[in-house]
């Protein structure tokens, strides 16, 4: 048994104001001779969402046994391009490591230094350094394993390390870095973190670019690509850099180039519709260009993709479709949320362990009950609930890694009505009107209604899928309005005990295909975490019900 690893991202921001703005999602990850033990993402124990400042919280966490350190532990931590340094509050956890002039394929040592809860005795850590591209490439491995032989590991993220992308070669058991820059496809990544019209679009403030990917990617849903608006995109640099133009200056250009089609930011204006999916077109473009050309030249046959770039489903569908690789890879986490994880994979690989395949169930710093009983009558009186258009919480066992919710922290309801999926995301979540929710739903229902190959990555809620149009009606409240639905997909008890024998059971008592199935929290609040969170939000929600631990409570 080797010594377990604490992994940390938890980089300094370059501003401490209110929300966060270059840095976000600081997490942690224990593990131990390849399992993960303990994972936390910051949010769900502070309450604030895409919180920053694990500095502030780690030695709470620590002194309060919540994070049950062990005496001795290696120590990894995640970079970023703000620095490489991470000081707790009052200086008892210090890390500290050279900065980057080019980017490693190798863990970077570093120094640090753990004090006791004085401050007076303590002791030199083995500390390393894990670049940003390669935590979010290395995340994938505790969910699939080792990473197959000649295989593409793509990194693609708002910001890394020393750019936004990065490619890599996995061959004879080695990795060898292939690109990272920030040109090739920095202009696609600000299209959701640092543009105007986007921001304009949506309505968004300067502190709220965390949510604009998925607010983008599902307004761009309800637009058509066109020719004449990616011109005049690309004759104005795409409008990136916020700094750079005013809402003003924008339907200037627009009254200038195509007459009085948008007069004001409206997200029911038709030309905006299909300037965000013009904007989705020209990213899925780029992306796929990009693999497209790494594969004329060396002829991969799998692709690892992290980053939060690997977030947006259309994108991950299209390279799916392509065939360009026998299978893809996405970590549930490909996000910032999955970096401590990633660095924890590396560093427990170098150290000779064998990573385990996890459960996308990690999430469990905090958690006094961690269990999940299935009885038969808590099954059956939950689906008679939702069989009468009920909203039900679920908050079961423990939550998952990663910014989706995938069964033990949802909100779940029929799937067959819109007018019941409008309230769950509208009334109850308040959020925006164009925005899809998505259903889950039992593997071979996934096959039928689509007819399509289902991939691993179903699994996650990481592909959208079309659904064949004689399906529609039977699930209204979730194909979205280009025809499409966001399938998780269930394919047996193990994946998830409680919303597999919910599924089953519905689907041969009343013929359900599918419940939506959407994050358990309200608009700009993270997902509920324990079971008095869930019970405080669902009274706040006016949930009809809530399981707990696989009991069901009827609130009202």
């Amino acid at each position: 048994m080797t010594k377990p690893t604490l992994a940390i991202y938890g980089i300094k921001d370059r501003n401490c104001g209110k929300y966060p703005y270059f840095v976000h999602d600081h997490n942690l990850c224990l593990m131990q001779d390849g399992k993960i033990i303990q994972y936390l993402q910051l949010e769900r124990y502070t309450r604030r969402k895409y919180d920053n400042r694990l500095d502030l919280f780690i030695e709470e966490l620590i002194d309060g046994k919540t994070l049950a350190l062990p005496d001795e532990f290696d120590l990894v931590c995640a970079n970023d391009y703000t620095g490489n340094s991470f000081i707790s509050q009052s200086g008892r956890l210090h890390f500290e490591a050279n900065h980057q002039e080019q980017l490693s394929t190798q863990l970077i040592p570093a120094r640090a230094y753990y004090n006791d809860a004085e401050g007076w005795n303590g002791k030199y850590l083995n500390a390393f350094c894990c670049p940003h591209e390669l935590a979010h490439i290395f995340s994938c491995v505790p969910f699939y394993g080792t990473f197959k032989e000649n295989s593409l590991l793509v990194s693609f993220d708002g910001a890394s390390s020393l750019g936004n992308y990065s490619a890599f070669l996995f061959r004879n058991g080695k990795i060898s870095l292939i690109e990272n820059n920030w040109t090739d496809l920095g202009f696609a990544s600000k299209f959701f973190n640092d543009n105007k019209l986007s921001f304009c679009m949506l309505g968004a403030k300067p502190y709220e670019h965390c949510s604009v990917p998925g607010k983008l990617m599902g307004f761009a849903s309800w637009g058509k690509y066109d020719m004449d608006i990616e011109n005049w995109l690309k004759e104005n640099n795409y409008f990136n850099f916020c700094g750079k133009y005013s809402g003003t200056e924008i339907l200037s250009s627009i009254k200038e180039r195509f007459g009085n089609v948008c007069e004001e930011f409206d997200t029911h204006n038709q030309f905006l519709q299909d300037c965000a999916a013009t904007l989705q077109r020209i990213f899925e473009n780029a992306v796929l260009g990009k693999l497209e050309s790494l594969q004329q030249k060396y002829n991969c046959d799998y692709l690892y993709y992290g980053g939060g770039c690997a977030l947006n489903i259309v994108t991950n569908s299209k390279i799916i479709e392509s065939g360009l690789f026998k299978d893809v890879f996405i970590a549930p986490c490909c996000n910032d949320s999955g970096l401590s994880i990633g660095a924890a994979a590396f560093l427990e690989m170098e150290k000779g362990n064998k990573i385990q395949v996890h459960s996308p169930y990690l999430c469990n710093v905090g958690l006094s009950e961690k269990n999940c009983d299935v009885s038969d009558s808590a099954i059956k009186a939950t689906a008679d609930l939702l069989m009468k258009h009920k909203i039900v919480g679920i908050c079961n066992g423990i939550a998952e890694a990663g910014p989706r919710a995938l069964g033990n922290r949802s909100l779940v309801a029929l799937a067959d009505s819109k007018e019941l999926s409008k309230k769950i995301s509208m009334e109850v979540k308040k959020r925006e009107w164009y925005r899809p929710v998505a259903p889950i739903m039992l593997l071979e229902n996934a096959r039928k209604v689509t007819g399509q190959k289902i991939s691993e990555l179903s699994r996650f809620m990481l592909q959208d899928f079309t659904v064949k149009k004689e399906y529609h009606e039977k699930l209204a409240g979730v194909v979205h309005a280009n025809n499409t639905a966001r399938i998780q997909t269930i394919a047996n008890e193990n994946d998830n005990p409680f919303m597999f024998r919910l599924l089953t059971y519905m689907n041969k008592k009343y013929g359900v295909l599918a419940l939506i199935n959407t994050s358990f929290n309200a608009q700009g609040e993270p997902i509920v975490h324990t079971k008095e969170q869930a019970y405080s939000s669902a009274q706040r929600m006016n949930l009809d019900g809530i399981v707990i631990n696989g009991k069901l409570e009827i609130l009202k």
